[in-house]
């Protein structure tokens, strides 16, 4: 990789915010209401979005580093709950990390 490639940038973080709110808005909670998995479908997904809020407001305020960190950890819980079959994401392995 090159130096240039390991610049982080606005235009980095903003692809990333992009790729991450395109993930938030195809997913499905999976997990019946009832059931125990639905609480953790909901926590996963309210983490993903607490995240993702912080990571817009970071960027905002020009901290490109906080802002890169928490889009990813934002993408990091909906990768795990796509991945247990929290959230149904349609088979998408482009925005998702499934297991098979």
């Amino acid at each position: 990789m090159s130096s240039e490639e390991s610049v982080l940038s606005v235009e980095k973080v903003e692809r990333y915010i992009g790729i991450t709110s395109q993930a938030l808005s195809k997913l499905k909670i999976a997990a019946p209401e009832r059931s125990f998995n639905r609480k953790l479908a909901d926590d996963f997904l309210g983490m993903a979005r607490a995240y993702f809020e912080d990571s817009k407001d970071f960027l905002k305020k020009g901290d490109l580093i906080n802002a890169f960190a928490c889009v990813n950890y934002a993408h990091g819980w909906l990768d795990c709950g796509a991945r247990v079959g929290l959230f149904d994401v349609n088979c998408d392995d482009r925005l998702f990390t499934l297991y098979e």
